[in-house]
C-alpha cells in the first residue's frame, strides 16, 4: 500500500468511525427519529433476544480486546502496514458496532421510568456529559493517534512519532480512565431504562471493566514504576481530587 493510499484509507476509516460513534449516541439515547435503537427494532421472543444481544456484545468485546493486545499487533503488522494498523482496528470496531446496531433485539420491559421533570432533565444532562467526557478525553490523549490518522500522516510526511510519554492532562490528573467513565455515565444515564437497555449497559460495563485490567497491564509493562505511582495517586473511574503524588503532570 502506497503512502498516499494509506492516508486515504485512514481518512475513510476515521469518517466511518465518526459516523458510527454519532449513531452510537443515537442508539443508546433511543432518539425517536431513528428506526433502530436499543429500544426500537426487530422484535424477538425473550430467550432469542437475550441470546442474540449477548452474542452481539461478545463479538464487539472480543474484537476490541483481541485486536488491542500487543501480541496480536506484533503478528498483525506482518500482514497490515504498521502505519495502517490502527486504522484497520478502528474500521473493525466500527463494523462490530454496526453489526450490533443491525442485529440488536429490543426487550421492552420497563425497569425504571423517572417522570419528574427536574430529575428527567438532570439525567439527560448526565447522558450528554458522559458523551462529552468521552470525546474530550480522546483529544486529551491524542485523538488523531487514537484513531489512526496521525500514524498515516507521519508515514506520508516521513516523520517519526515521538517516544510515548505518560501524560496526565486535565481529567487524567484525577482519574485514570475518564474515557471509560464517560461511557459508563452515557450507558446508564437514562430516564427510562428498559430491560434491553439494562442488558446493553451491563454487558458493555462488564467489557470495560475487563478492558481496564488489560489496559493497565499493558501500561505497566510500558511505563513500569512511573505508571504504578500514577495509578495509585488517582481514581480509576471516579475522580480522586486529593492526590498522593503532588508532582506536576508532564
Amino acid at each position: 500500500m502506497s503512502r498516499t493510499a494509506t492516508l486515504l484509507f485512514a481518512i475513510i476509516c476515521y469518517a466511518i468511525f465518526f459516523a458510527t460513534f454519532l449513531y452510537l449516541i443515537v442508539f443508546v439515547g433511543d432518539f425517536a427519529f431513528a428506526t433502530v435503537t436499543v429500544d426500537n427494532g426487530p422484535q424477538a421472543p425473550l430467550a432469542v433476544a437475550l441470546v442474540v444481544d449477548i452474542a452481539l456484545m461478545a463479538l464487539f468485546g472480543l474484537q476490541h480486546s483481541m485486536m488491542a493486545r500487543p501480541a496480536f499487533k506484533a503478528r498483525w503488522t506482518r500482514i497490515v502496514p504498521p502505519a495502517a494498523e490502527r486504522s484497520v482496528y478502528v474500521l473493525a470496531a466500527s463494523i462490530a458496532l454496526m453489526i450490533l446496531f443491525l442485529g440488536w433485539r429490543p426487550i421492552d420491559t420497563i425497569v425504571w421510568n423517572f417522570t419528574n421533570p427536574i430529575l428527567h432533565d438532570l439525567i439527560w444532562v448526565l447522558f450528554w456529559a458522559g458523551w462529552a467526557t468521552v470525546l474530550v478525553s480522546t483529544f486529551l490523549i491524542n485523538h488523531f493517534e487514537l484513531f489512526g490518522l496521525q500514524q498515516a500522516w507521519f508515514h506520508v510526511s516521513g516523520r517519526q512519532a515521538a517516544k510515548p510519554e505518560l501524560r496526565q492532562p486535565v481529567f487524567y490528573r484525577y482519574v485514570a480512565h475518564p474515557l471509560y467513565s464517560g461511557f459508563f455515565l452515557s450507558f446508564w444515564a437514562t430516564p427510562e431504562m428498559t430491560a434491553g437497555h439494562l442488558l446493553l449497559a451491563l454487558g458493555l460495563s462488564a467489557y470495560m471493566l475487563i478492558a481496564i485490567r488489560y489496559e493497565e497491564h499493558d501500561l505497566t509493562n510500558q511505563f513500569g514504576e512511573e505508571y504504578r505511582r500514577y495509578r495509585s495517586s488517582v481514581g480509576g473511574l471516579i475522580p480522586r481530587f486529593r492526590r498522593r503524588d503532588r508532582n506536576p503532570a508532564a
